[in-house]
């Protein structure tokens, strides 16, 4: 699944490429876009920008319409120039938005759909975001706060939850959690304080430098990287290795299945110990 910076940086490389252009072409297969394009055509209006909120993606165009997406296991953004070749089939298509100089092309996108200034502003999903990692006005206090208000449930699961923080994916919370030394099935009750600040701390530092623009891309991660090396083959502290050693201490890194999703948290046993937050 794309993780908040993926998202962050298609927001970025689409409005460069997008922002104050106007659309020569939008084609959709999806039945509730098309109809909103019949009766509020896309083409002839300005793109005017392309933007993150934790993992949803938000294209505003001209004339009050907002173009809502947001990429779940499979969905992704790809940019090309006019005459380029797709590098997927066309069937997996499900929007497209072209200006004369570039087209942007949404694949196996399973939420499309438009909306009004109005309607965005009262769209549940989006209002109940937590404070998002990638916003520069991130309110470190009101993250602690969501968390501090997950009670009994594990520190592991509540960084996943959307409403809590913005975001973060599981790829990161099981990277912060190593970097922080915290037991990933701590319930939040029992994390203290410091070790709350030393999460956020690392998902900033993190996140942030996985977004920015001269960030390496290597591997089926998406080419993220926390332990500092720029080795494709040792950009990550623990995810995606069960069964290997710790890059810290050379213990065994260990997975479990949690959560409604039974998404894998990766650990180490010896640098996260059992009660540690």
């Amino acid at each position: 699944m794309p993780e908040g910076d993926t998202i962050f940086r298609t927001a970025r490389t689409l409005h460069r490429a997008l922002a104050g252009r106007i659309v020569t072409r939008f084609e959709s297969p999806l039945p509730a876009l098309a109809r909103i394009d019949a009766d509020r055509p896309l083409a002839g209006r300005t793109i005017e920008s392309v933007v993150s909120r934790g993992k949803h993606l938000l294209m505003s165009f001209s004339g009050d319409l907002v173009l809502h997406t947001h990429m779940r296991m499979n969905g992704s953004w790809h940019l090309y120039r006019p005459d380029d070749r797709w590098r997927r089939p066309h069937r997996d298509m499900r929007v497209l938005v072209a200006t004369a100089h570039a087209v942007a092309v949404g694949f196996n996108v399973p939420v499309a759909e438009f909306l009004t200034t109005r309607q965005l502003a009262r769209h549940p999903r989006i209002q109940a975001l937590g404070p998002d990692v990638l916003d520069e006005a991130f309110d470190c206090a009101a993250a602690r706060d969501r968390l501090r208000a997950q009670h009994s449930v594990a520190i592991a699961d509540a960084l996943l939850d959307q409403r809590v923080i913005s975001g973060v994916g599981n790829v990161f919370k099981s990277e912060i959690l190593f970097a922080a030394r915290v037991y990933p099935f701590t319930p939040v009750a029992n994390v203290e304080d410091a070790a709350i600040d030393r999460i956020l701390t690392i998902a900033l530092k993190q996140m942030r430098a996985n977004a920015a623009p001269d960030a390496r891309r290597f591997g089926a991660t998406g080419g993220r990287r926390t332990t500092g090396s720029l080795h494709p083959d040792k950009g990550l502290w623990v995810y995606g290795r069960s069964g290997l050693p710790c890059r810290r201490c050379g213990a065994t890194i260990l997975a479990r299945k949690t959560g409604s999703d039974a998404r894998l948290t990766y650990w180490c046993p010896r640098c996260q110990i059992e009660g540690s937050g």
